[in-house]
Order: structure tokens, then sequence, then C-alpha cells
């Protein structure tokens, strides 16, 4: 978990995407890794809390970055709903913002059903706006990992491609329950 050393200084919605502005102590501009989320669809009225509090934590899919970088998000928005229409324009704006990665939220994952598109939507955006893509933003909340372990669909092979997600403490994902 960080120190409290980045915060939050904005947050505003502008009906599709939300931006957040962050500040370092002493007022410098430091290069930051500049993020974009896309949330599913069934949860667009959601207002981003774990996922944000993840991001200032660097928990969940925000663990891959070290501690001391700050992370910087330049868009947040829905899939638009299945089949996910909102997948073929919103990178495009995140890019604009400058976005050098996008994750796709944990509730494409854990959300139920999970989403049967992820692989496509990760495909498509590294494709056609060559922007990375990481599967999950906040830690899994215990609840939701424990349903799921007795759910024939989470084969191996499914947690082999969130085992960033997995491998989160236990105390951490009960915090997100």
């Amino acid at each position: 978990m960080n120190n409290g050393s980045i915060k939050f200084d904005c947050l505003f919605r502008d009906g599709f995407t939300a931006v957040a502005g962050i500040t370092v102590p002493g007022g410098k501009n430091h290069d930051m890794k500049k993020i974009g989320i896309i949330i599913c669809g069934r949860y667009q009225n959601c207002g981003g809390g774990k996922c944000l509090r993840a991001l200032r934590d660097h928990t969940g899919g925000f663990s891959r970055y070290p501690e001391d970088e700050p992370l910087e998000l330049v868009g947040y928005s829905y899939c638009g709903g299945c089949p996910g229409g909102n997948i073929e324009y919103v990178p495009a704006e995140m890019k604009k913002n400058g976005a050098d990665v996008i994750h796709l939220a944990t509730g494409l994952v854990v959300g139920y059903p999970p989403c049967p598109r992820i692989d496509q939507f990760r495909e498509y955006i590294e494709s056609q706006y060559g922007i990375p893509v990481v599967l999950g933003t906040h830690p899994i909340p215990l609840k939701y990992l424990q349903a799921h372990d007795q759910l024939s669909f989470w084969r191996p092979s499914f947690r082999k491609r969130i085992a960033h997600l997995l491998e989160e403490d236990r105390a951490v994902m009960e915090a997100y329950n």
C-alpha cells in the first residue's frame, strides 16, 4: 500500500469518461503511468470506489506497478453493455488522454457470469490501438473468490490468466468484500 504521497485532486464525469488528476507532494509533475479503466456494462452506475482505492494503493491489478510509481487515471468508462459496443471507441478517447495501459475491471472477471468477451476485448484494444490491456483493477473480494472457486468455469486455464489477482493477500481481498 502507498504511504499517502499520491492524492486525487479532481474527479469529474463528462457522461462517459471520468478523469482524475493526481498530484505528488512538492508540486512537481513526475512521469506517471497513465491508465484507462473499462468496467462491465452491468455496473455502469458504479462510482469506481474499489477501482480507485486499488489504483491509489497499488493493489489488485495495479500491484504490477512499482509502489513509488505515480499512477494517473486518464479515462473511466463502461463497455457499453453486451456485446461491448464502447470497446470500439472508448480506448481511442483514453489514448488521446495519453493512456499507457487499459485495465479491464475486476467486475468483468468476477461478475456473474464473467464476461464471455473479455479475450476479444483485450485482443481488439491491443491490435487496434496498440495499448496493452491488463485483466483486473481492484483485488477480487474474498467472498467472490470463495463463491467462484465452486464453479466449473473457473478452470485452471482461466485462473492462470488472472493469477496476478489471485496472488493478493487474503486480508486485502477480505477488505474488498
